[in-house]
């Protein structure tokens, strides 16, 4: 028997379909739902799609929001934005997780599981309009210069945990991440390290940065996970299980959607101070990724 998507379904029960296009809403364009339908395929003929289940979630209007228990929209003209311009010091409840690079195929994908685990996303992009299209008010797009010491506090407000899934330089230079509970970076660090000839004059770039990350992120102080995993490609998650053995970083191969979902599951599992993990595509399987984390953090914790 198939191992069952890493990607859950959003509902054991889901309400009656009820298409974007039926309520005459905008669908999602470009890049931003090319990253939602590459997660979320068609599993039947006869059922909607997980890809409609996904898109009615993020645009169902007050209906949908209701039945998931989602937070109603925010009025256009005013709202929270207005609030926050007048009250730029006010403290919020730390319950978000920033997630770095979110126009990326896999930061989309973390933003994705984030969302369908119903929690406060906020993310780092260059577009903001496209990301808005593909997560509309589920999703808070922040566009700005880390190396702004205004829009870095602001982006961090309210954050408890931060996920960077691309070698993008968010943590490569000094970043006031006070009040934050937990890092997850990760590290394609191993595959650089592992290229040669022409594709380690390309990666030469990706990986000081990724060199950088790591280290900036061991001396943040903050308790952090750094998933190093293998070569990233663009396959189906959830039809294969895992190999954590040291060294398969080098020169395995992992889903972009396993290691988005790994991304997202490793929240739940905050080490005392760093835990430094290998992963790639393999054989082991992993029924409770919260029960999984425990174990590799206490693992940890008795070596150290």
């Amino acid at each position: 028997m198939p191992p069952p998507p890493l990607f859950p379904r959003l509902s054991p029960t889901p309400p009656p379909p009820l298409r974007a296009r039926d309520r005459g809403l905008p669908s999602p364009g470009g890049r931003g739902r090319s990253a939602l339908l590459a997660v979320a395929r068609a599993k039947g003929k006869d059922e909607a799609s997980f890809a409609d289940r996904i898109l009615d979630y993020i645009e169902g209007g007050p209906k949908l929001r209701r039945w998931y228990g989602a937070p109603d929209l925010l009025p256009k003209d005013g709202g929270a934005e207005d609030e926050e311009a007048e009250s730029p010091d006010i403290e919020e409840p730390r319950d978000a997780v920033l997630v770095t690079d979110g126009d990326s195929e896999i930061g989309q994908m973390v933003i994705l599981a984030l969302i369908l685990k119903r929690a406060r996303v906020k993310a780092l992009v260059k577009d903001k309009r496209s990301t808005e299209e593909a997560f509309g008010t589920y999703v808070e797009c922040m566009v700005g210069d880390m190396e702004d010491k205004s829009f870095t506090k602001k982006a961090l407000r309210g954050v408890r945990a931060v996920i960077s899934p691309a070698d993008d330089g968010f943590l490569s230079e000094p970043i006031d991440l006070k009040g934050v509970e937990h890092i997850v970076l990760l590290s394609q660090l191993a595959v650089y390290r592992s290229s040669g000839g022409l594709q380690a004059i390309m990666n030469s770039k990706l990986k000081k940065l990724a060199e950088r990350d790591e280290e900036m992120v061991l001396a943040s102080g903050i308790p952090s996970t750094i998933i190093r995993t293998g070569s990233l490609q663009s396959t189906p998650g959830g039809e294969r299980g895992f190999d954590f053995t040291e060294g398969v970083a080098a020169k395995g191969r992992i889903s972009k959607e396993d290691a988005a979902t790994i991304c997202v599951e490793a929240l739940d599992g905050i080490p005392r101070k760093t835990l430094i993990f290998e992963v790639a595509n393999g054989d082991e399987k992993v029924a409770d990724w919260k029960a999984w984390f425990a174990e590799q953090i206490k693992r940890d914790e008795e070596i150290q």
